[in-house]
């Protein structure tokens, strides 16, 4: 499970700097994510082959009793309290305020791991105005300058320092360990009664009000000589709606389910139809590079006029999961179950097939024969072979010359052709270029 850090701090020190900072690897959660407020956000970031989530807030004020900037301690609050560490943020140009010890002295009540960051301190390590920062009573601090990157590296260090390093899976022994199969959705759309009717038991509190689960619940299950390990996650909020304190772990428990699963299954309530939050969900679901299924639940509920709306919006607001099933159940009444799981396990098996070598290079050559790539300038890309460069997703990496100049249609054309050939279901698929480099062009230069 990916270590979560929180980056708090008073208004102005350079939280947001050092969110982006850290994240700069990978694409950053935008706000308007379900669940998340406006003076949150959640992003990726890696040390390494270690990866992270970072949370970013807004300005902390614990001791403001009302208005907006009440709400905004909240916030902070229930990112403090769903990390794993903390990473206290203070600028070395303003000194020590009355309001970094509120936040110091709130921190310590806490019981997380907090390390000191003292932002701004480009050039300053061994400068004598970081040794007021002592009266904190957070630890030694760390001199860092999130605009320019001085001392990031060795503050990440310390920060995961404490967390285990989970090696990544040996795909060769993925037919003997469970497959992860997370459960997502708004809430209320029916994934613990999904995973309750899996199991045959009440073994999770299903109830008809949204947000009944809290955390992300792992369940082991074996069906038909195939073990899987069920991950019932919270519901993500639409925006606007309050996150109470009890509700700390949904977001990023959910988006943790979402990233350390083998497949996932987009439950969508075919009552309240495929909303914006759906898309979010699919949307972070494809990022992540998990393979997916979606299940419209409650399929039974509704008339044949809401079914060909509902069909309808699955087409508009999904249209980017393409290549996903689409199955139509009702879990409280056990329809549709079969085909579903017979979807999850194309999934997964097209999630971690392997592509032969020389049956992808046949594969581009022949699409390349059927349809060559638009000429860039005097000279046209060349497209030499290809080979499998990753699974789960499948990762296809093609060789030539010249293929910086192919466009993202003529990769989507490449991805239908070895998708087609290799019958890929529910998985994303992604094609790579990598241009052969010119051994004569630095001598002629």
């Amino acid at each position: 499970m990916k270590p979560v850090i929180a980056l708090v701090g008073r208004p102005n020190v350079g939280k947001s700097t050092l969110f982006n900072r850290l994240t700069k690897s990978r694409d950053a959660i935008v706000a308007d994510f379900p669940g998340l407020t406006r003076d949150r956000h959640y992003g990726d970031g890696r040390l390494g082959e270690r990866e992270f989530i970072v949370i970013d807030t807004g300005g902390f004020e614990p001791e403001k009793p009302s208005g907006v900037v009440a709400e905004m301690a909240k916030q902070t609050q229930a990112a403090v309290a769903e990390a794993d560490a903390v990473v206290f943020v203070v600028d070395v140009r303003a000194g020590v305020s009355g309001q970094d010890h509120d936040i110091a002295r709130f921190l310590r009540q806490a019981g997380k791991k907090v390390l000191l960051a003292v932002n701004k301190a480009e050039g300053m390590a061994e400068s004598p105005a970081l040794a007021e920062f002592h009266e904190l009573g957070i630890g030694a601090p760390h001199p860092v300058s999130a605009a320019h990157g001085q001392g990031i590296r060795s503050l990440l260090e310390a920060v995961l320092d404490d967390f285990p390093f989970d090696e990544p899976p040996d795909e060769d022994d993925g037919a003997q360990k469970p497959i992860r199969l997370a459960v997502a959705g708004r809430p209320n759309a029916g994934k613990s009664t999904l995973i309750n009717t899996w199991l045959g038991e009440e073994r999770l509190i299903a109830f008809d009000l949204p947000g009944t689960t809290r955390d992300a619940i792992r369940v082991p299950l074996e069906r038909h000589g195939q073990r899987y390990e069920l991950i019932d996650t919270a519901g993500l909020r639409r925006k606007g709606k309050v996150f109470q304190a009890i509700e700390k772990f949904s977001v990023v428990k959910t988006l943790q389910a979402i990233a350390d699963a083998h497949v996932v299954v987009l439950l969508v309530d075919a009552k309240e139809g495929v909303s914006e939050q759906d898309a979010h969900i699919a949307g972070y679901i494809l990022e992540a590079g998990r393979a997916v299924v979606v299940a419209v639940n409650k399929w039974d509920a509704v008339d044949d006029y809401q079914r060909q709306l509902l069909q309808r919006s699955i087409e508009q607001r999904l249209a980017f999961l393409r290549y996903a099933q689409v199955l139509h159940v009702s879990a409280l009444k056990r329809h549709g179950l079969g085909p579903l799981w017979k979807a999850i396990g194309e999934a997964h098996a097209s999630a971690t097939r392997k592509l032969p070598t020389p049956v992808l290079t046949r594969v581009v050559h022949e699409a390349v024969a059927h349809q060559a790539p638009p000429r860039a300038g005097a000279f046209r890309p060349k497209l030499r072979y290809a080979h499998q460069g990753g699974m789960n997703p499948p990762v296809v990496v093609v060789h030539g010359n010249s293929l910086e100049h192919i466009g993202d249609a003529y990769r989507r054309y490449l991805e239908g052709r070895i998708r087609d050939h290799f019958q890929l279901v529910g998985t994303p698929l992604r094609v790579e270029m990598k241009s052969s480099r010119n051994p004569f062009a630095e001598k002629d230069s």
